[in-house]
């Protein structure tokens, strides 16, 4: 799921995009290769990632890597949700490996609905048009065409692995990242990951306005609250009722303001906000980094409701159902509470708060599957932070960069834990609208992506060859 949002006092709307050289070689190889991703239907109901990974293993297999170099991985209950993993191998064993990770899976597309077919790739106007363009297999196809190119090459200094998963875009899904990290971690362990969820923004103009490093991402976790009645007939009604339980509990939850917290991250990213945003928000922003109790510089800054998420943990209500017949009192009534979870927050201890919030001892609050693992802040380092900067001042003069967390989630989430700081690389530029992704129409600029490979394709030379 591709997580970016920028802030608005920085980063505005697009229009047509401007002509772009691409300063990597092998552009014809590279367009065929995203060409065969993007019209590889990968969507869960439709779709293979297992076919995307066994086109991969062939041009990689083409390229020079052995068989001890690629691993093809899928289990039996699922085995069109494959992924493969791959490695190049660096010259100096005392350097630790980086990995580059992706994911293969698309959101389901609609044929009927689409203005173009959402399986072949199409360019016009200066974008290329179908579904996974963006989320993820622009990014995917950058990483496994610069593998590719980079075999034919001077072995860098860090051993480089690559892992293009499934199950990213379906929360009940097979998903490769996580089964990685728990059955094969030997296959993926490194110093640090790029991975999704960076980016930045385009200007009117088409040319980039701001850059983002993702640094750390919300928990996404789900609960069910639920209520419970003998019911009867709705003629006769009864003070205590199910849905009138359930109700005041949605609306207590709903209404519930989390408290504030920072990480490195956050931190970070609102004091540069605080330096240029006009007042009364920039100076709110100052106060609130002080004094997170500041009950007005909260109010200020979280009139924005991407900063109001950034600060907080926040739950809110996505799902009810109640009642099975129209003439009888309700016997069960629940709703689904999806919680973004702030960085370190145990789902057991958000589920005893969200029990204190109800107040109800006739509103049961329970986990609902799947519990993902607690999101660990990712550390500002400046060794990843450092490089990606400097590169973006080659590549994108002028462009400020802003590290962020994503109040969204990625696979990052499953990778974290095994004790790999994840970074959303940015480089690859959004429009403002979002590009169609997860709806219609989904769409890259040529721009965009062409630009994107070069910047991500020297970024990571230049981090596989540290000093």
């Amino acid at each position: 799921m591709r997580a970016l949002f920028l802030a608005t006092a920085l980063f505005v709307a697009t229009a047509a995009q401007a002509q772009y050289v691409s300063q990597q070689p092998g552009e014809a190889q590279f367009r065929a290769l995203f060409k065969e991703m993007v019209e590889t239907d990968t969507s869960v109901t439709t779709g293979s990632c297992t076919a995307a990974a066994e086109k991969l293993a062939v041009r990689f297999k083409a390229a020079g890597f052995g068989d001890s170099d690629i691993t093809q991985f899928s289990v039996p209950e699922f085995p069109k949700d494959g992924g493969i993993v791959v490695h190049l191998k660096g010259s100096d064993p005392k350097v630790k490996p980086m990995l580059l990770l992706g994911h293969l899976d698309v959101v389901a597309a609609k044929p009927e609905d689409w203005t173009r077919s959402p399986f072949k790739l199409i360019e016009e106007d200066g974008y290329f048009y179908g579904r996974g363009t963006f989320d993820d297999k622009a990014q995917a196809s950058i990483w496994a065409d610069l593998l590719i190119r980079m075999k034919a090459g001077k072995a860098p200094k860090r051993t480089i692995k690559l892992a293009l998963t499934c199950g990213e875009e379906t929360t009940y899904a097979f998903n490769g990242a996580d089964w990685l990290a728990k059955n094969r971690p030997e296959l993926i362990m490194a110093e640090f990951a790029l991975n999704e969820g960076g980016g930045g923004r385009n200007g009117p103009d088409g040319k980039p306005q701001g850059l983002a490093v993702q640094v750390g991402e919300k928990t996404v976790q789900n609960f069910w609250i639920e209520a419970t009645n003998p019911g009867g007939h709705s003629s006769v009604p009864r003070p205590d009722n199910a849905i009138t339980d359930l109700t005041a509990a949605v609306v207590a939850v709903n209404r519930h303001e989390f408290p504030v917290q920072f990480t490195d991250t956050t931190r970070t990213y609102f004091t540069t906000l605080a330096k240029v945003m006009p007042n009364p928000v920039g100076p709110a922003m100052a106060r609130l980094l002080t004094n997170p109790n500041d009950a007005e510089a909260n109010r200020i800054v979280s009139m924005d409701p991407t900063n109001h998420s950034v600060l907080r943990t926040t739950c809110v209500t996505t799902l009810l159902e109640a009642g099975h017949a129209e003439n009888a009192l309700a016997q069960r009534a629940r709703a689904n509470v999806n919680c973004r979870m702030f960085p370190g927050t145990d789902p057991g201890a958000l589920k005893a708060d969200l029990e204190k919030i109800i107040a109800n001892a006739k509103v049961n609050v329970s986990l609902k599957p799947p519990i993902r693992p607690v999101a660990k802040p990712t550390p500002m380092n400046p060794t990843i932070i450092g490089p990606m900067t400097s590169v973006a001042a080659r590549h994108f003069p002028g462009v400020p960069m802003l590290a962020m967390m994503s109040t969204g989630a990625t696979d990052a989430i499953y990778i974290t834990p095994i004790g790999i700081p994840v970074y959303g690389a940015p480089g690859t530029m959004i429009d403002a609208d979002g590009n169609g992704i997860h709806g219609l129409n989904e769409r890259i600029s040529v721009r965009s992506l062409m630009q994107g490979r070069d910047y991500l394709s020297d970024l990571v030379m230049v981090l596989a060859n540290p000093k």
